[in-house]
This record gives C-alpha cells, structure tokens and sequence, in this order.
C-alpha cells in the first residue's frame, strides 16, 4: 500500500504529510484513514507540523482525524501547500496554527450523500445531512469565530478561498513566505537612503560640521535621522 503520510525531519521535529483522499478504509491504497494516521501520530512526541493537500472525502473519517489533532499534547501547525477541499478543510481547522502557501486554496461546502428509497427515506437523508452540516460548522466557527448563519451561507455557495481570503475571513492565521517577501523588498529601499545620506555628509566640510549650532551640524543631525 502506498504511503500518503509519513513523519520526517531534524532536530526532533515532527512533519506529517497528508496526501490524498480521507476515507475509513483503504480500497487503491492512497487513502488517508483515521487509523493509519492515528497510529503514525502516536508513534512519537513533540511539536508537529501537518502539510495538506487533499480533495477531502468521507467527512467521519476526518472527524476522527480532526479529534486526533486536537487531542494531541504537542503544537500543531497546519501548512496547505496544494489545496484543503471538504473535509480536508475540517481537518485543517485543528492546527493551533493554518497557515497557506500563497498558491493554495480552501473549498468549503455542503455535505452530500446518495439516498435510495422513497420519501421517508429522502427525509431521513435530508436530516442526517443537515445534522452533520451542523456538526462542520462546529469546527470552521471553532476556528474562525465568524456566525454560524454566515458560515452556513459559504457552505452552500460551494466557496472556494485563495490563502489571503482564508486568512481575512479567519480559516487559516497567515500566508506562509510573506513576511519573507515584505522583509527583502524592504532592503533595497533601506539600503538606498543610507547610501543617500552617506553621500551627502561626505560633501559637508568637516571642520564646519563639528561646530555646534551651524547649519551644517544641523543638516547633519536631521539627515542621520533618516536612518532610523
């Protein structure tokens, strides 16, 4: 059976990827099931870092899942680096922390199933269905803190989020490498007014400059302050 999870790092750190669809049992062998995971997640200790990219599946599957994640005594951070569809999605809203690859995206919708039988039977779908919408909601309000009737109101548009909308409306906590990015676009900018202000205080005369109260000293004083 191939492998969709598997706990890899350094330096005692935990990561778990989590490919693949989630199901209760394996029928190509590149289902995530809840026992298999459980077992890898008991397998060892400390902080973890679980990487999704899943179109969901069985949504009781992934509750089991989710409560595994939640139970577990070390940190859980949560990195979407492909997609978290369905209930992918109810599984990614464990992590003390989500965050999203820029590239990534979150699908959120209603639950659905097949149903044969006649009218009561339909009925007793349509309930069990609403039940464990109910139940989904749980988790995203958990998470997200955002009213259950809005939630409701994504749910049934089908929604599909990209990372800086899933952190707007609360489903995930920050965009991963975007600090990075701001970070080096910065330098340039930094580095340029430094520059600037090195040149032009090698252009005052040095004896003019140290005299107390002439308008060099103060052109001096005001252009090192632009380096702060």
């Amino acid at each position: 059976m191939n492998r969709f999870w598997d706990f890899s790092g350094s330096n005692g750190e935990r990561i778990l990827r989590l490919d693949g669809p989630i199901s209760d049992e394996t029928w190509w062998g590149d289902e995530v099931t809840p026992a298999a995971f459980k077992a890898e997640l008991s397998a060892g200790q400390g902080d973890i870092t679980v990487w999704v990219n899943s179109p969901g599946g069985d949504v009781f599957a992934a509750a089991e899942i989710y409560t595994a994640l939640r139970e577990y005594p070390g940190k859980v951070t949560i990195k979407i680096d492909g997609f978290a569809a369905s209930a992918a999605s109810v599984i990614a809203m464990s992590g003390d922390e989500v965050l999203m690859s820029p590239v990534s995206y979150m699908v959120i919708h209603n639950p659905a199933t097949v149903a044969i039988g006649d009218s009561d039977e339909m009925l007793r779908a349509k309930a069990m269905l609403d039940e464990i919408k109910e139940g989904i909601i749980n988790a995203y309000q958990a998470k997200t803190e955002l009213p259950r009737e809005e939630i409701s109101r994504l749910m049934n548009e089908e929604s599909c989020f990209n990372a800086k909308k899933a952190v707007q409306l609360g489903f995930a906590d920050g965009v991963l490498y975007a600090e990075q990015e701001i970070s080096d676009a910065l330098k340039p900018v930094i580095f340029s007014r430094m520059a600037v202000t090195n040149s032009l205080l090698r252009k005052i005369p040095a004896p003019a400059a140290k005299i107390p109260g002439t308008e060099y000293s103060e052109l001096e004083h005001r252009l090192e302050n632009l380096t702060h």
